[in-house]
């Protein structure tokens, strides 16, 4: 018998903001208010990224400015790392540089080769104030870096380029739920 909930059984699935949207656009404001308020978020957060099938998803993503993101996520040595960081820094990218396929909820059933480093920590807390640390190597790396990219306005079709990024971008034009209008590129931030 399990002794505590299952992430996102007491949440609510919320819409997702697609590409386009101002709000995945703009870097993510930091949060203050801890308590029961964004505890429910987090549980609406799991929720949403389950009934999307999805490996992790930021508070943008569902329409909130704010800095909070939720993952259930493999490794590539399929270990299961399960969890949520408010106020997110990515303290550390090491390693190989890999790109390898990556997908987003914002660009549903599209994907591109985007070139990410094989190791990432991120530190931050929990809803209710508690330090975290969270590393990740391999795929897991690949859901850490994608995650802290959204709460800084990033989109992982931001980090495609050449031909690469042209084919992409004309598949979100094509797609059913494509925006009126694309935003222009910003520049990508820098990670010390």
């Amino acid at each position: 018998m399990r002794k505590r909930l299952i992430p996102g059984s007491t949440g609510r699935v919320r819409p997702m903001s697609l590409i386009g949207d101002p709000v995945l656009h703009t870097p993510c404001e930091s949060v203050t208010d801890f308590g029961p308020e964004l505890k429910g978020l987090v549980e609406d957060m799991f929720a949403t990224m389950y009934a999307a099938r999805g490996v992790g998803l930021a508070a943008n993503q569902v329409g909130l400015g704010l800095r909070v993101f939720v993952y259930d996520c493999p490794d590539d040595d399929d270990v299961r790392h399960l969890g949520h960081v408010v106020n997110p820094t990515l303290v550390t990218v090491d390693g190989m540089t890999f790109r390898g396929p990556e997908g987003c909820l914002s660009l549903p059933g599209l994907e591109a080769g985007t070139e990410r480093h094989d190791l990432a920590v991120v530190e931050g807390v929990t809803w209710d104030g508690a330090p975290v640390r969270v590393e990740g190597t391999g795929f897991f790396a690949r859901c850490l870096q994608h995650e802290c990219d959204h709460l800084e306005g990033v989109v992982y079709a931001d980090r495609v380029t050449g031909w690469r990024r042209k084919r992409l971008l004309r598949s979100v034009r094509r797609a059913p739920w494509a925006p009126a209008a694309l935003p222009p590129q910003p520049p990508l931030p820098q990670v010390h």
